[in-house]
């Protein structure tokens, strides 16, 4: 019966781990992972301490390039594959941690910008991409040869997206190319304008020409990939993009495409309740989801800003990477706002294991800032940075005069009359977390001190002085699973 339901006391002790396997075969590792291009990035920097970050699906290649990596090259190399946040962000506390002179990233990146300058390459490896069917499946969603598209790809598909845009190209006569926006070298200058920049990519648009006229074709993903399972990149895609132009995805390995405006409609539907939900919050904790991109300090004092004005109480919270199991330990918070690089706030949203809702920040100011435009003309923003002052798409706070703040709300989820916004600064006393009272005794007057007081149980306390003093006894002996007392039931 105990092997039935759970396992042997005694597997835990005996059970050994194993090494990941070799995802690819040796000599598919020099194309895959362009190993020549990381040793050219090697000597040229000269570096004799190198990181490589690894995200956990590609652990089981990490020794074999490494070992091939200092053979050729004479440096050491360390791998990096816990990252304290996510993986598709470049792991600075790591690299200092092993002084290493540079970085290389392997696997998908968010290709935000550091808070610290330090080298870095990025390897997206090259996935295979079957351009002839992927020709075809762009034809029969793209009928019209004069209409605007672009083509977008994930990260390891980029290398083919070229070659299939000369194989369309004699057809269609508006066809633009997309390409990942990797961050210029430390010290170097461009003294050519940029193209375009949004959502990680570089569109090289003509002049006159804007980003919300074209339709979208998206090489990557899976067929066997469930909703639940979407591609943070693709969610961003399908967020951002104009709702009106089309947008469809085709996988690389078999060519088969389909229509994604379901399923963006369905991602707009559900930001539309995590903002009313954010709207219907008292108490928002701010998770702190990372500290190796730039700007995430003003960022962060920008949300607080933000929900002080608009009568919010809010948390600050360093959990490393959110999980159902950490956030259950703060019942008292309605709602987390994840401050994260853009694929990092994408990817807990798909889970519905979460006690409390995790927002984006974009979704945060829509809730907060009654001067934000209507959930239909804003923009979603996946990347905090433009939220902030400096931004095209910055909007500030309306002043505390405004008749903004006294609009009425009515609660799509519960259908209760929201009280207007109380504006408040960090003069005012709704501010202070502690309440002196006339007999010069101290109380908690916070949120999350009155949800203590009304829980029926508040933990462990010590009690001194209450409770009789007693002897020392034995307690229980064996683990949870199976206790000496309790017999072999």
């Amino acid at each position: 019966m105990e092997t039935t339901f759970s396992s042997p006391a005694e597997a835990a002790l005996q059970r050994e781990a194993g090494a990941a396997g070799l995802l690819t075969p040796s000599a598919d590792l020099d194309r895959v992972y362009e190993l020549e291009r990381v040793v050219g990035f090697v000597r040229e920097l000269a570096c004799q301490r190198v990181a490589l970050q690894f995200p956990d699906q590609l652990l089981g290649d990490s020794v074999a390039v490494a070992t091939r990596l200092e053979k050729i090259t004479g440096s050491k190399m360390f791998i990096l594959g816990d990252t304290a946040y996510g993986s598709c962000c470049v792991d600075l506390l790591g690299a200092e941690q092993a002084g290493a002179q540079a970085l290389v990233h392997f696997g998908p990146a968010c290709l935000s910008p550091l808070a610290r300058l330090l080298p870095v390459a990025f390897i997206f490896g090259r996935r295979s991409v079957v351009l002839e069917l992927c020709a075809k499946a762009f034809e029969a969603q793209n009928p019209d040869p004069t209409a605007p598209v672009v083509l977008l790809s994930e990260p390891a598909c980029a290398h083919a997206l070229e070659a299939l845009a000369t194989l369309l190209r004699p057809r269609y006569l508006d066809l633009l190319v997309s390409s990942p926006a990797l961050p210029l070298p430390v010290g170097s200058l461009n003294p050519e304008p940029e193209p375009l920049e949004r959502f990680g990519r570089h569109f090289p648009l003509a002049p006159g020409r804007r980003l919300e006229e074209y339709g979208a074709f998206y090489v990557g993903g899976s067929e066997t990939s469930p909703e639940s399972d979407l591609d943070p990149d693709l969610s961003r895609l399908l967020l951002g993009w104009a709702p009106e132009q089309p947008f469809s995805s085709c996988c690389p390995d078999t060519g088969r495409a389909q229509d994604e405006s379901a399923r963006a409609g369905r991602l707009r539907a559900r930001r539309h309740y995590l903002v009313e939900r954010a709207r219907d919050a008292r108490v928002v904790g701010l998770l702190a989801g990372t500290l190796g991109v730039a700007q995430h300090r003003e960022a962060l004092a920008h949300l607080r800003n933000l929900t002080q004005a608009a009568g919010k109480r809010s948390y600050v919270l360093a959990l490393g990477q959110p999980t159902p199991a950490k956030l259950a330990n703060f019942p008292e918070v309605d709602v987390f706002v994840l401050l994260a690089c853009p694929l990092g706030t994408l990817a807990p949203q798909s889970s519905r294991t979460f006690f409390r809702p995790v927002l984006a920040p974009c979704e945060l100011e829509a809730a907060c800032n009654p001067a934000w435009p209507s959930l239909g003309l804003a923009p979603h923003l996946t990347h905090y940075a433009d939220l902030l002052p400096g931004s095209p798409f910055h909007v500030p706070l309306p002043p505390p005069d405004s008749e903004l703040w006294d609009t009425p709300d009515v609660s799509l989820i519960t259908g209760d009359l929201r009280p207007p916004y109380a504006f408040t600064t960090s003069d005012g006393p709704g501010c202070l977390a502690l309440t002196p009272r006339p007999q010069l005794e101290l109380a908690e007057s916070s949120p999350a001190a009155s949800f203590l007081s009304s829980r029926s149980w508040q933990g462990l306390e010590p009690r001194l002085g209450q409770t009789p003093v007693t002897g020392a006894v034995s307690g229980r002996r064996g683990i949870a699973i199976a206790y000496e007392d309790e017999g072999s039931s």
